[in-house]
């Protein structure tokens, strides 16, 4: 039985510059952290033929072919896997369309499997690549690639986004102290509801891909704060994090109308009121969970209870995918 976990992931500066439609014309840049909440797979084979899968629904098929789960079906044939006779299982901490990128971690935790179950050796860089050609270009979805690379490598890391679709990917220069401070202070609550990613992105794929002037200039400022929020966490500025933290959020809402709603917008508000300084929703928009620096962590937390948010606490994960039992 080979067991396998990835870690979600939270994003911490220049978001939405890991799509290929702006990154091939004008460069993307990131910062994404890897959390303690994580995308199980279990893989071991059956004494029947034929494929058992075991996910949000249970998929019984004679072969790939056959397989409806579009990311297991890509999967089995990219790694090459022979065997046809193999019951697959996934997990997770937390509910897939939150915003944490569980299809990221779920595609780079299954192929981690697949290649162990035939025994190769795969860099993270190579496993990322992977699990983005499966769901990037097999099957064409509008998204980005952080989520599979902080999936693959873990850590608090850097990732800039070459227009030749190369990938650079380094640690944050980021002292222990800030590291712990950061994450004591870093908040996340559930708005309750969840939502497709690729749905929202279609809107920012489709104007990036004909240029709209306020697209793209809105992502080029997004990408500038990514660099200044590089610089504070470098800098044990935590105060001027969370600023730039706010005004990503304002400015990521006006890529689309989708992203936040009335709702949303309010607890932001009353969150910000009440021992925040900075803040924004984690992942495309629409729901999942919103994220914030918290000034005044036992004040936030009473106040957004009390609204009936519930508050998921974690803590950072310096590894990436992993197996676990082989």
């Amino acid at each position: 039985m080979i067991i396998t976990r990835s870690p979600l992931r939270i994003s911490l500066g220049g978001g939405g510059t890991d799509l290929p439609s702006y990154y091939r014309e004008h460069g993307g840049f990131l910062i994404a952290a890897a959390i303690d909440k994580y995308v199980y797979i279990n893989v071991h084979r059956r004494f029947v033929d034929g494929f058992l899968l075991k996910y949000s629904q249970l998929e019984e098929a004679a072969t790939i072919e056959e397989i409806k789960h579009p990311i297991i079906r890509e999967a089995l044939r990219l790694s090459g896997v022979q065997e046809r006779n193999l019951e697959i299982t996934s997990m997770a901490d937390i509910p897939a369309g939150t915003g944490l990128g569980s299809s990221g971690s779920f595609t780079t935790a299954l192929l981690k499997a697949l290649h162990a179950l035939r025994r190769n050796l795969i860099h993270p860089a190579e496993l990322a690549e992977q699990a983005c050609h499966i769901e990037l270009e097999k099957l064409r979805e509008p998204i980005g690639k952080q989520d599979q690379y902080i999936a693959a490598y873990g850590g608090i890391t850097c990732f800039h986004f070459l227009p030749d679709d190369q990938v650079q990917a380094s640690p944050l220069k980021i002292s222990e102290e800030t590291l712990h401070d950061l994450e004591d202070n870093l908040l996340l609550f559930f708005t309750g509801y969840s939502r497709s990613a690729s749905r929202i992105l279609q809107e920012q794929d489709a104007k990036s891909k004909r240029s709209d002037k306020a697209m793209v200039e809105n992502l080029h400022f997004v990408k500038e704060l990514g660099q200044q929020s590089q610089r504070a966490l470098e800098g044990d500025d935590l105060h001027e994090f969370a600023r730039l933290m706010d005004l990503h959020w304002q400015r990521k809402k006006e890529r689309s109308a989708a992203i936040s709603n009335e709702r949303i917008n309010d607890w932001y508000d009353f969150a910000m009121a009440n021992g925040a300084l900075g803040g924004k929703l984690i992942g495309a928009g629409g729901g999942g969970f919103l994220m914030f620096y918290a000034k005044d962590k036992a004040r936030l937390r009473h106040a957004m209870r009390g609204r009936g948010l519930m508050e998921v606490r974690f803590r950072f994960e310096p590894e990436g995918t992993k197996v676990l039992n082989q």
